[in-house]
């Protein structure tokens, strides 16, 4: 009895640290799907304004969701999503520079607003030439970073995911897996990676902030053992 006695503490040290580590990796999953499936529901609202306005155009047998979007936009926009939105903290955790620029859902569903605005005027702004467009939406997305994120890693991560997603549209438009009407920047529209800019931090302001709110959880169950 007094040897059970004595481990029992030791068994009682180790269980915290595993819960611990148990339920960061369960609430890192969850956090990926919630981004995923945010992904998806943006990338078929996002899309059907495109294709409204006739700014995309996907071969007729792929028209295959209620959305008229092509089957394989959704999933890769959600698993595009889920790797930025899991990205962003891990970047500034490694910095060791925490983002606490206007941290509340209030500030990311604005953030998630004006990122439909600027897809929205994309698609229905009629300007006299696509270099206006393209100047006008690039100057709304830095503002949409000075406005809710400013951060360098923030931007940062913004240009290079913008450079890549053009990159990999490019390829995609190259290969005729879908086309865009009047191209001028190669194969796409010139405005397209203001549009990935402004994804990027939109998706890394909701990741931020549901890594913040997992913060919470962890530190208020620890607080409660």
């Amino acid at each position: 009895m007094a040897e059970g006695e004595m481990e029992s503490p030791g068994a009682k040290k180790c269980g915290p640290y595993i819960s611990s580590v148990t339920s960061q990796s369960v609430n890192l999953v969850i956090r990926g799907v919630v981004l995923f499936f945010i992904g998806v529901f943006l990338a078929l609202v996002l899309n059907l304004l495109q294709i409204q306005r006739n700014v995309t155009l996907f071969p007729p047998d792929v028209i295959a969701s209620i959305f008229s979007s092509a089957w394989w936009v959704p999933p890769c926009c959600g698993t595009a999503s889920a790797v930025i939105g899991l990205l962003y903290p891990c970047i500034d955790r490694h910095l060791g520079e925490p983002h606490k620029f206007k941290r509340e859902w209030s500030s990311v569903m604005r953030c998630v607003a004006v990122f439909v605005g600027i897809n929205h005027a994309s698609a229905k702004v009629d300007f006299d030439n696509n270099i206006q467009l393209s100047l006008t939406l690039a100057a709304l997305s830095i503002g949409l970073w000075w406005s809710f994120d400013r951060s360098r890693s923030g931007f940062g991560l913004g240009v290079g995911i913008a450079f890549l997603a053009t990159v990999v549209t490019q390829l995609l438009v190259y290969n005729g897996v879908y086309q865009y009407t009047s191209p001028d920047f190669l194969y796409v529209r010139s405005w397209l990676p203001c549009i990935f800019f402004a994804g990027g931090i939109t998706m890394g302001n909701i990741g931020r902030q549901l890594a913040m709110y997992e913060c919470k959880v962890i530190a208020e169950k620890s607080h409660q053992e």
